[in-house]
């Protein structure tokens, strides 16, 4: 979406692998452990790319930081160092910029300039993007230092983000649900950020109690999720889909997700919506060919770093 060719994607999750090969038969998808995986193959990457783990930084969990084992962040650094691309991109949570992590960052902050990269952060809202949903989440984008005067992060769409109702009466509809279009006029509001859950906690519901009461004053049921949409006769509050959080999250109608309801619900949940990343991916993509003036833009090369973790995907 943003003009870059997929060098490598390392995923440790199977059904992520399946969903990626699946959608992107072309791609070079690498299933394992981005602890151990040899990055050096792929040095000279125009950027690297990827969204470690949150639990360490999230108010969900016990933000333990770089205590946790599931921090990522070092992980990521060395593939910056072997690689030595010339632009680089991570997100997480919101959490990661609160007071608590300030010295966190700072150690980051100073990694990346010790490899020669200027780093910048920045707080974006998925709904500023056109996204059906708040999604705060933060962006880190480090550069070499001759392109930081190209880079310039994407503004706000110009496109409303839809409201759930809107975003979703079409799928609500779809089995034909009488209920579906009284129930999308009141869903009259962008959504709450989706939980994606875990293999160590949750399951596929639309995340703890605080979450599933924002759902319910939107009319979702959010302790559970829906195989199907509702039928003709169906009363009540209706669940959403795995299809339906794909549309939330800024998904192609398109793209399809391998895995049971539970593993294909995670994919989904713990993603970066697609028109966030792509738009900051965008202005990454003006800055290394802004640089070289106004001729023809060639189509870079990036090495795309999923979430590589145990239990969860992005």
């Amino acid at each position: 979406m943003a003009g870059f060719r997929h060098e490598a994607l390392v995923e440790i999750d199977p059904d992520a692998c399946k969903t990626l090969r699946l959608n992107r038969p072309e791609w070079n998808v690498i299933e394992g452990d981005l602890r151990v995986f040899d990055a050096a193959p792929y040095e000279g990457v125009d950027l690297v790319a990827g969204g470690v783990p949150c639990p360490p930084f999230s108010r969900a969990g016990l933000r333990l930081g770089e205590d946790d084992e599931r921090d990522m962040f070092p992980f990521a650094l060395s593939i910056v160092e072997v690689v030595r691309p010339r632009a680089v991109m991570l997100e997480n949570v919101k959490g990661l910029l609160s007071p608590a992590f300030a010295g966190y960052r700072q150690r980051i902050d100073q990694r990346f300039r010790d490899l020669g990269y200027e780093p910048m952060w920045k707080l974006l809202y998925a709904s500023d993007f056109g996204v059906p949903q708040l999604r705060p989440r933060v962006v880190c984008v480090a550069l070499l230092p001759k392109y930081v005067p190209y880079f310039i992060w994407p503004s706000t769409s110009l496109d409303t983000a839809r409201t759930v109702g809107e975003a979703l009466y079409t799928e609500m509809a779809s089995h034909g649900w009488a209920g579906a279009m009284a129930w999308a006029l009141k869903a009259n509001r962008v959504a709450p950020t989706i939980v994606g859950g875990s293999k160590r906690h949750g399951g596929p519901d639309l995340g703890p109690t605080q979450a599933r009461l924002a759902w319910k004053e939107l009319g979702v049921e959010g302790g559970t999720i829906a195989a199907e949409p509702p039928g003709p006769d169906f009363e009540g509050l209706p669940r959403l889909t795995v299809r339906m959080t794909a549309t939330i999250q800024g998904f192609p109608s398109d793209w399809e997700l391998f895995g049971k309801k539970t593993t294909a619900y995670r994919q989904v949940g713990n993603a970066f919506p697609p028109p966030v990343a792509a738009a900051v991916a965008r202005q990454i993509r003006i800055a290394l060919t802004g640089s070289v003036g106004s001729g023809a833009i060639h189509q870079p090369r990036m090495a795309l770093l999923e979430e590589s973790l145990p239990y969860v995907v992005s």
